[in-house]
């Protein structure tokens, strides 16, 4: 599997009809319908127990779900294995968590050469790209700092570098800014702005309303169905954007 959908039409995700139970009659999600096409940059939004955290894990391909279709990348997971879903979620999704989850004693180079050790990619090969990866996010002075040597908001940026590093199709960011002060949180959201602008997906999972206003798309999940979809105003015009 590449990292490249081969038609620029077709989504990065693609979800119809999908439910989630869970044992105890738990309905996580009740029948969700997203699209999220290329280039886009959306908040999914919603309350604690809303289930925007199982729709991460669905988009994600860390979980399967009940009922109805999921297709990432033009790849429709129902009928991929547990290990072609490990390869396709290698080579086409990035993921940002509010705890950082860098490596303790490794350098910022070495936490995001982490993120790319299942690429198949050369050691050097995998080194440049880190490299790259850090200078995209500002961090290229701070290759060989450890994380107790660097800010909260400079985690975030090493953690966002391991994962565009591989270029995947879509970034699925869980609570970015969850851990961060205000000046920081304020200075990754507008890297992700940033990071969208140069081409990437993102789809941001957040509480925080104030996060998903000032996101061009707003999707709002309540008891596990979406109940509002605000898309930019030249998407609701003229396609998707």
């Amino acid at each position: 599997m590449t990292g490249d959908l081969t038609d620029p039409a077709t989504p990065v995700v693609d979800l119809h009809g999908v439910t989630k139970e869970y044992p105890g009659d738990v309905k996580a999600l009740a029948g969700v319908d997203l699209t999220i096409e290329r280039r886009e940059l959306l908040a999914i939004v919603g309350p604690s127990g809303s289930g925007k955290s199982t729709l991460l894990h669905i988009a994600g391909t860390l979980d399967r779900p009940t009922a109805g279709t999921v297709a990432i990348a033009g790849h429709d997971i129902g009928s991929l294995s547990d290990r072609e879903l490990s390869a396709l979620r290698s080579a086409h999704i990035g993921f940002i968590f509010q705890a950082f989850h860098l490596v303790p004693g490794a350098t910022a180079l070495a936490n995001v050469m982490e993120g790319l050790r299942y690429s198949g990619l050369s050691h050097a090969r995998r080194r440049r790209q880190a490299a790259e990866a850090l200078e995209r996010v500002g961090l290229g002075d701070r290759t060989t700092h450890r994380p107790h040597e660097l800010s909260g908001g400079q985690k975030q940026r090493v953690a966002i570098a391991r994962a565009v590093a591989g270029q995947p199709d879509l970034l699925l960011a869980d609570e970015p800014t969850g851990a961060l002060d205000s000046a920081s949180g304020e200075a990754v959201v507008e890297l992700l702005h940033d990071l969208n602008a140069q081409g990437a997906t993102i789809a941001v999972i957040t509480h925080d309303r104030e996060i998903a206003e000032v996101l061009p798309r707003q999707v709002h999940i309540r008891d596990g169905l979406i109940t509002e979809d605000r898309r930019p105003q030249a998407a609701m015009v003229g396609g998707a954007v």
